[in-house]
């Protein structure tokens, strides 16, 4: 089993959000000292960083799925919960991250380029964490000052990727199978790729590190190349993409071949056409040489075989006058190789100034436009309120001819998560803000009447209720008595007053009249000892005492 992977669908997530908290502050002698229930904390994401330390993918072929951190519940006295750590995840420099496309239990297949890490220190987002929901502290407001309910946590986005790596070496070696290419990756440096004597041996391109003196360069050989590979014939397309990125092509010529209709030349031109026609449907990136602008040598291989050299000295003057570099080397006897490897060194030198210099030109070039301000994770400004151009309405049919309604919008959708259904007052709340963005409005245009089916949002996550455009009133309905607007608590409405907070006025009034009952009960008490009445004057001992005041009234 090979352990070379330039191809991996990865399933990543974020983590979800936490939900707020409904706390009540409790307080002495305060009743009423309002909500303190703290937000969720934020879900982490999951980020793809290009790393130069990283030189593989193997590690996601094993390790597919990969989910960041939650973020936990919110507290009482106004704490927020802990935000999820973010999940970073190093890839090779020059990974290209697709969308995956494809149905559940089938093969994906790329789609739409997300993003192209091909500098260390790159970063593209994957799957962004949930927002903490808010807590009843932050949802409280001068019309809603005890609200009884908080938002829950959004889920963590979930998306399928595949990240494909196509820069892996600064020279490319093609060639035909079996002219050596291996055996010349073998000679020149540590690598220890497989050799044998049949075509198509090496099924993964081979890479190894060449190091001549001030030179370190890597090179790697692109496996099964033959005519008509760059439409899908061998193996050459699935290895084609590694020399896009590569800053020298090497043709390495089998010069000792017994192939009948085959010659150096003609295999020369027939490689040049491949890559020519796979050039052309190729999307480069900044500063990227094309293609055919890229310096090539020829490598004439296994001149050791005194045929061969006879033949790579007769085909050489053809090169050079192409000028191109030609370079004869023997993988067995290591002829040529230090020659090889010092013209390479300088080449990959040279090279990467040029596309350093060309990057700089084009990014000077090219017009940026930068927001003034970067947005803020949650802002409640942004959330609440909005116009007709934040959703969408489809209307079906049912086949009995019921109408029903499909509601989209980044919005509505996000609302709906963040609402806990087993709470009236945060239904209730839904409505509200359904309302405001006008989503009740445009429902009635399409013709929407009380009890149809509603459903906000699309796929698993999508809500399915009843419309009731009197929902959106603002007071709930418990044993058939109206109790209030939300978000209100019942005791600031109490008719005597007991529970509230006394005005100072209040409270100097309420204590003479406690001042004159007492003094009353103590000039009844008096008038009784008076009389001769020494019992206990709250209980009516004697039922013929006429003359008892206390006891005697608090039996009639």
């Amino acid at each position: 089993m090979t352990d070379f992977v330039d191809r991996v669908t990865v399933h990543t997530k974020g983590g979800d959000g936490g939900n707020g908290s409904a706390g009540v502050r409790r307080e002495k002698y305060k009743p009423l000292a309002g909500p303190n229930g703290g937000n969720g904390g934020d879900g982490g994401s999951v980020v793809f960083v290009a790393e130069s330390n990283a030189n593989s993918l193997l590690d996601y072929r094993f390790m597919p799925h990969r989910i960041a951190g939650s973020g936990t519940m919110g507290l009482g006295d106004t704490k927020d919960g802990s935000k999820g750590g973010d999940l970073i995840l190093p890839v090779p420099p020059g990974t290209i991250v697709f969308e995956a496309k494809g149905a559940v239990g089938e093969q994906k297949q790329p789609g739409a380029q997300l993003a192209d890490l091909s500098h260390p220190g790159d970063r593209f987002v994957a799957a962004a964490g949930g927002m903490g929901g808010l807590g009843n502290a932050a949802l409280a407001s001068k019309t809603r000052r005890a609200p009884g309910f908080a938002l829950l946590g959004e889920p963590g986005e979930e998306r399928d990727v595949i990240l494909e790596l196509k820069s892996i070496a600064d020279v490319a070696l093609v060639g035909f199978p079996s002219s050596g290419k291996s055996s010349l990756v073998a000679a020149m440096s540590s690598a220890k790729p497989k050799i044998a004597d049949y075509p198509f041996t090496t099924l993964v391109p081979n890479l190894g590190v060449v190091m001549a003196d001030e030179y370190r360069f890597t090179v790697a050989d692109v496996p099964g190349l033959i005519p008509g590979a760059s439409q899908g014939k061998g193996l050459g397309l699935e290895f084609l993409r590694h020399i896009e990125r590569t800053e020298i092509i090497a043709h390495v010529i089998d010069c000792a071949t017994l192939e009948p209709d085959r010659d150096p030349v003609a295999d020369y031109h027939a490689l040049e056409h491949e890559l020519a026609q796979y050039a052309s449907q190729l999307k480069l990136p900044l500063g990227a040489i094309p293609i055919p602008e890229r310096p090539r040598v020829i490598v004439l291989n296994k001149v050791d075989v005194p045929e061969a050299h006879e033949l790579a000295d007769f085909v050489r003057p053809e090169f050079e006058k192409l000028g191109l570099r030609v370079f004869e080397v023997s993988t067995a006897s290591h002829e040529g190789l230090q020659q090889l490897a010092y013209a390479l060194g300088e080449m990959v030198t040279e090279c990467k100034a040029q596309i350093a210099e060309r990057a700089r030109d084009e990014e000077a070039a090219r017009v940026v436009i930068k927001p003034l301000e970067q947005p803020q994770r949650r802002r409640r400004s942004d959330d609440e309120g909005g116009s007709g151009h934040d959703f969408s309405i489809e209307r079906r049919e049912r086949r009995s001819g019921e109408p029903w309604f499909i509601v989209t919008g980044a919005k509505p959708e996000r609302w709906v998560l963040q609402t806990n259904f087993d709470n009236d007052e945060a239904v209730g709340y839904l409505a509200d803000r359904l309302a405001k963005l006008g989503v009740e409005k445009a429902l009635r245009s399409h013709g929407a009447r009380p009890g149809d089916t509603v459903r906000i949002g699309k796929g698993d996550r999508a809500v399915e209720f009843e419309w009731d455009p009197t929902i959106a009133a603002g007071a709930e309905m418990l044993d058939g008595a109206q109790l209030g607007a939300r978000g209100k608590d019942l005791r600031l409405g109490d008719p005597e007053g007991r529970t509230r907070r006394r005005t100072n006025e209040e409270r100097r009034r309420e204590y003479h009249e406690m001042m004159d009952a007492k003094a009353a009960v103590r000039e009844a008490m008096k008038e009784e000892r008076e009389v001769g009445h020494w019992a206990d004057p709250g209980v009516d001992d004697d039922r013929h005492d006429t003359q008892a005041k206390i006891g005697r009234s608090s039996q009639e």
